[in-house]
């Protein structure tokens, strides 16, 4: 077979890859409104702290599943790493809608952090392999776009579902349609790429320095995507702060703007329009990043996330409005920030190395679920729900001026 780079070279499977992580993130969305009302509503939870352990898990599960994907994908091939990811994730939606006890929900979230961690890498470093280096910012604004706008759409609509039929379980059945979806598509449709990789590696040019061209170990890609290299370290902790502030909004927005006297079809519209702006904005921001560079939509949109917060805790608004309003700054920063920092990583990584540079990253970014969700928890317990977004509006602040001080531009020319 002919192996090309390009996206125009590799259009169709570039389509169907969009297809597949649309359905990867329409599997998160499923939890954006209702989960956390399912705590403590259903099973009457009154710590914070226990609600939001539902997505400590996930977020803790997916990190290290990010770590190990690149390892996997190198060693078994992308298609079969991804194709896993889908099996792992079959029993999730039906946890979901009838588990008896929170402890399931916990189980399903472990197992939804597993899947995510396989599937949505997957997708990312497949069309990666595919459009070479010309085209990073564009195909994944157009990956992002596709699983997060999913997000959103199914956020927006399971609580729709919710406020019609009750919590459980009738908001739950579109994720069995989701994972059997996947599924086939994956093994049916979906080609490996790992061919495209060796071919990107193989036309590296000599320039590069000698420790880049053997395959490094995990170890030693660890160490320098977390703190040696200054610019992967920039990339790197920015993603945890970005997805400090999903974890955080994730449990708290939902019983935050309830308490505040918000319908659940409104929660729904406030779930729904962070992910669907953040998604769709980065149809615009991906290509953008090739354009202007990373480094610029990395800082700014770090700063752009501070107003969403801002906003939210004004009370000159209707608590309505202002979670709109703020979800859509959250919305237009991440976006952003999202594609520039896989596209810097991207440039920043050796192709040989690059799936588990990836891989490193995610574990951070991802790690970011958790950590946003203990400080929303143990914030909220002592201070409110209010002074979890403050505090998260100030740490992502001082995210933005370390990218502005320490990272030097990652796109060639």
């Amino acid at each position: 077979m002919d192996i090309k780079l390009g996206l125009k070279e590799n259009w169709r499977q570039f389509s169907l890859l969009v297809l597949v992580n649309m359905l990867v993130g329409g599997m998160v969305g499923l939890e954006r409104t209702v989960v956390p009302l399912v705590g403590t509503e259903e099973f009457k939870i009154g710590s914070d702290i226990v609600v939001f352990s539902f997505i400590i898990a996930f977020g803790v599960v997916k990190a290290f599943t990010n770590l190990i994907s690149g390892v996997l994908a190198d060693k078994y091939t992308r298609k079969r790493v991804l194709i896993l990811g889908w099996i792992i994730g079959l029993p999730v939606p039906f946890l979901l809608a009838w588990g008896p006890s929170w402890n399931w929900i916990i189980a399903a979230n472990i197992l939804l952090g597993v899947s995510q961690g396989l599937t949505w890498s997957m997708t990312v470093n497949m069309k990666i392999d595919l459009v070479g280096p010309k085209k990073r910012g564009f195909a994944m604004g157009i990956n992002e776009a596709a699983g997060y706008g999913a997000v959103g759409l199914t956020a927006l609509l399971t609580g729709y579902l919710a406020a019609t039929y009750g919590l459980r379980p009738q908001p739950f059945y579109i994720g069995i349609f989701y994972t059997i979806a996947g599924l086939i598509l994956s093994i049916l449709v979906i080609k490996d790429t790992r061919q495209h990789a060796h071919l990107e590696s193989a036309m590296v040019t000599a320039t590069t320095s000698g420790e880049q061209v053997h395959k490094p170990n995990l170890l030693w890609v660890f160490k320098e995507t977390t703190f040696r290299n200054k610019n992967l370290f920039s990339i790197s902790q920015a993603g945890l702060i970005n997805n400090l502030n999903d974890g955080m909004s994730w449990g708290v927005f939902p019983l935050l703007f309830i308490s505040m006297g918000v319908g659940l079809e409104g929660v729904g519209w406030i779930k729904a329009v962070y992910p669907v702006v953040w998604g769709v904005g980065q149809i615009i921001t991906g290509p953008l990043a090739d354009r202007i560079g990373r480094k610029p939509l990395i800082v700014w949109g770090m700063f752009v996330q501070v107003l969403g917060h801002i906003v939210i805790g004004l009370e000159f608004f209707s608590p309505l409005t202002s979670g709109l309003v703020g979800s859509v700054f959250l919305g237009m920063g991440t976006a952003m920030v999202y594609p520039a920092l896989l596209a810097a990583v991207s440039d920043a990584a050796h192709p040989s190395w690059r799936a588990s540079s990836l891989g490193v990253y995610r574990f951070w970014r991802d790690i970011g679920y958790a950590v946003g969700a203990l400080m929303a928890g143990i914030v909220a317990h002592f201070l409110g729900l209010i002074w979890a977004v403050h505090i998260a509006g100030f740490v992502t602040f001082l995210s933005g001026v370390v990218v502005w001080i320490r990272m030097k531009e990652t796109m060639k020319k």
